[in-house]
């Protein structure tokens, strides 16, 4: 069995979840589906000594805290001196493990529900990573979601498909369309690589930024479990993510399909929907009491709260600060003044 090296994508800017979520503690440290926080559920899932290795953290020095109070044994961190997006972030944990190291690179905020589905698709992912495959999750689609970028199928290999194209988020149409032909998946942000394959991908197709993530390895510093890119040269890079600077140039891209019950938590609807609830499809978190309601949700940290006859609606009470939106406004949080100047 081939053993496989998590590598935990860290960070965030806390505003999509506000205000429960703040740019010093964003929604991966925070416990919203269960008693573990979306962290500590991500390592669980790869906890496994027999198939995966301790893990690899790369996040940035305003989140190091979080990650060592909530992280596990064996755990390496590298602390990115700026954030440059998924691509430098994953370069830099390559450089850090053995060339013929598989990876499995997954974003530390997001809920899976069934997780024997994603075991089993990390390793379908690995087998096609050891053969140089640049290997992607492909989310089987439960909406026409327009907020998700897509990955269409192609031919079949052993293990998976090769990856057909690219998707930019589509509009609603579009989303309609990509359901009823079928073959389309979500592209939800995980992936399997051979780190030396990676690499070689990297410099192939953005040839600075792996010239300057080498750079800023070779000029590192270890403290502990903590290793530091040279901040200079890191900083000299220009950022992207790995969909644009690999996964969209190769041609060894490839997809696994898998049902895991898969959200990125991206909003209060998605959190929403991500929680149980009731026949009425109401999910309560705290003092609340709801008459006549459907597709509720409250979460209030304190502050008893009532809502009546109301439907698609989202309350969220967070000490001082107040949140009502309804569900397709949920979208909008971000863009609040409150949410960007917490």
């Amino acid at each position: 069995m081939t053993t496989i090296h998590p590598v935990i994508l860290c960070g965030g800017s806390g505003t999509r979840l506000w205000p429960r979520s703040r740019v010093a503690k964003p929604k991966p440290f925070l416990p919203l589906v269960g008693s573990r926080t979306l962290f500590e559920a991500t390592l669980d899932r790869c906890a496994d000594q027999a198939r995966f290795a301790a893990p690899v953290v790369v996040t940035g020095a305003k989140h190091l805290d979080h990650v060592e109070a909530q992280g596990c044994a064996g755990m390496q961190v590298i602390v990115e001196p700026q954030g440059k997006n998924t691509a430098p972030a994953i370069a830099l944990a390559a450089h850090r493990l053995p060339a013929d190291a598989i990876m499995l690179v997954c974003p530390s905020d997001h809920h899976i529900a069934d997780v024997t589905a994603f075991v089993a698709a990390a390793e379908a992912a690995a087998a096609l990573a050891a053969d140089d495959w640049m290997v992607s999750f492909g989310i089987e689609p439960k909406s026409p979601e327009t907020g998700f970028g897509y990955i269409k199928r192609g031919d079949a290999i052993p293990g998976g498909f090769r990856i057909a194209r690219f998707v930019e988020k589509p509009d609603l149409a579009r989303a309609k369309g990509f359901l009823a032909e079928g073959g389309y998946f979500w592209n939800g942000g995980i992936f399997a690589f051979r780190a030396g394959a990676f690499l070689a991908e990297l410099a192939r197709h953005r040839p600075a930024m792996a010239q300057a993530t080498e750079r800023a390895v070779a000029g590192g510093s270890e403290d502990a479990t903590r290793f530091h890119p040279a901040a200079e040269a890191f900083g000299a890079l220009e950022g992207d993510s790995v969909d644009y600077a690999v996964m969209e140039n190769t041609s060894r891209a490839a997809v696994v399909p898998v049902d895991m019950g898969w959200s990125d938590i991206g909003n209060w609807e998605a959190l929403r929907d991500a929680r149980p609830c009731d026949d009425a499809g109401n999910c309560v978190s705290g003092p609340a009491e709801l008459v006549d309601c459907r597709k509720v949700m409250v979460d209030s940290d304190g502050p008893h709260v009532s809502v009546i006859g109301l439907e698609d609606v989202v309350v969220v009470v967070d000490g001082d600060n107040i949140l009502v939106t309804t569900a397709a406004g949920a979208q909008k949080v971000g863009k609040l003044h409150g949410a960007a100047n917490q």
